[in-house]
């Protein structure tokens, strides 16, 4: 069996962060997504939900913003549920198995996160090129 849902579209409120009980991580969001145009040409936008566990919730929350783009890959879930006037309810969203960045290089850039304030590694992106001098190599040192 296959239960496989990729999406991408726009935050529609920034993720907050919550633990439960047991102290795992979790987060709940809605990502927007614009539907193909319908006959009388007007867009439509599907509001799609989506919850994130552990090392997911930690990323989404800490990295995403309201408005940003992103790409989730999850499984679709359903819960059943009373309401609180005893209401036997049916909720479907997207349980998060990975979660990417998209949209501009400018759009993510506007978020607060900077990779040497983080402590990653240095890239070619983020690190100083002024310490490192050219090595001139000839065709004969090539080893083939």
């Amino acid at each position: 069996m296959l239960n496989v849902v990729v999406i991408m579209g726009r935050l529609t409120a920034t993720p907050e962060l919550r633990t439960t009980n047991t102290g795992l991580s979790v987060t709940s969001f809605s990502v927007a997504i614009n539907r193909n145009f319908s006959k009388d040409g007007n867009s439509q936008t599907d509001f799609i939900p989506c919850v994130a566990w552990r090392h997911n919730a930690d990323f989404i929350t800490k990295y995403f913003t309201k408005g940003q783009m992103i790409a989730i890959k999850g499984s679709l879930q359903q819960r059943s549920y009373q309401d609180k006037d005893g209401n036997n309810r049916t909720a479907y969203e997207v349980v998060v198995e990975s979660a990417d960045f998209c949209g501009s290089k400018s759009e993510s850039s506007s978020n607060s996160f900077s990779a040497r304030e983080e402590g990653e590694p240095a890239s070619f992106s983020n690190v100083d090129t002024g310490d490192f001098e050219e090595i001139s190599m000839g065709d004969e040192d090539l080893p083939f």
